[in-house]
């Protein structure tokens, strides 16, 4: 089959950095499904694996963690899905990624896709909402009720993957008051068009901006990149007995910053149930399904903003750099081999 690896970590830039291959067709497991993949979309995690994570020598190693695509065969205990469904899905970070043909990939954390999908727009979707989902729901443990709560989120770095599902999650499915951070006139309209009841500059300290519309401090806080530049202006934000999630890396956290407010600190990570098989993991499946209702319903939207083509090496890498130019608006997609 064809499939688009690395065999070392190199620069985005150096020829070598993605290449085309051709792999041996996945055998599946038991609760595995063989999906034909149709599309994919490209995150910052294919970007940080690649740059840090060399595969074993002369092994190749394939990227790829959002996929949409058709069903070909099913494990003995595949019992959720049959050949020819529609799925979507983000997969595990331990198994080969989607960037190819065919991909084998547990049933328990795939979903149907919704009807009102193409393969593109719906392959931007599951990695950002299913982490998007998990830090509102799961993390934070907002209440999905939409009765006006009096209560604020503030999400940071609003206008990117997760942030344009969190945002969307956060407006129609709970009574919070969201307010995104963007930098750009382009990307804080995004965010306003998201559904953000306000949208303030993260280059400006944020509890100056928050005070700007009329804002004290907030509850929640969503912090999706650069949380330790951040970091003292977010304590600074967040009320006493707030909440603070965030999903990047940062390098440290002055912790001890916290415990004046009694504020909690969570991290989301969408790949701990696939990654440790916790009794859990079908949440992710339900999940998926309750999101594909959602969508068909008109109440969230697809983030795609970038089509980069076919699925090969040279698009790959063009949506990389675009990736670590941190300017990327919404999702990258590509289609077809």
């Amino acid at each position: 089959m064809k499939a688009v690896a690395y065999y070392q970590s190199l620069p985005i830039s150096h020829p070598e950095a993605l290449q085309d291959v051709q792999l041996p067709e996945p055998a599946i497991g038991e609760h595995d499904l063989l999906v034909e993949v149709k599309a994919i979309s490209v995150n910052p995690v294919d970007v940080k694996v690649r740059a840090n994570m060399a595969p074993e020598a002369s092994q190749a190693r394939v990227l790829g963690w959002d996929a949409a695509g058709v069903v070909k065969a099913v494990g003995a205990k595949a019992s959720l899905f049959q050949p020819g469904d529609r799925v979507w899905y983000a997969g595990a970070l331990q198994r080969p990624g989607a960037n190819s043909e065919l991909h084998a990939v547990d049933e328990r954390i795939v979903g149907h896709m919704p009807n009102s999908l193409d393969f593109e727009t719906a392959a931007a979707l599951p990695l950002t909402a299913i982490t998007a989902w998990e830090l509102l729901f799961d993390r934070l443990q907002v209440l999905a009720n939409q009765q006006p709560s009096g209560k604020k989120l503030l999400v940071v770095g609003a206008a990117g993957g997760v942030g344009s599902i969190l945002v969307q999650l956060a407006r129609q499915l709970t009574g919070l008051t969201v307010i995104g951070s963007a930098s750009r006139p382009e990307t804080q309209a995004w965010v306003k068009e998201l559904g953000a009841h306000h949208v303030i500059d993260h280059r400006q300290p944020l509890s100056r901006e928050l005070k700007r519309i009329g804002v004290d401090q907030v509850e929640y806080v969503a912090s999706l990149n650069q949380t330790d530049q951040h970091f003292g202006e977010i304590v600074e934000s967040l009320a006493p007995q707030g909440k603070l999630a965030l999903i990047d890396d940062p390098a440290a956290l002055d912790i001890a910053q916290l415990k004046r407010k009694s504020l909690s600190l969570h991290w989301e990570f969408m790949y701990t149930r696939s990654m440790f098989a916790t009794d859990d993991q079908i949440e992710q499946h339900k999940l998926l399904t309750e999101l594909a209702r959602l969508v068909d319903a008109g109440i969230v939207k697809s983030t795609v903003a970038e089509r980069f083509g076919a699925i090969n090496a040279a698009n790959l890498k063009r949506a990389h750099a675009l990736l670590e130019s941190n300017t990327a608006k919404g999702k990258i997609v590509l289609s077809g081999f």
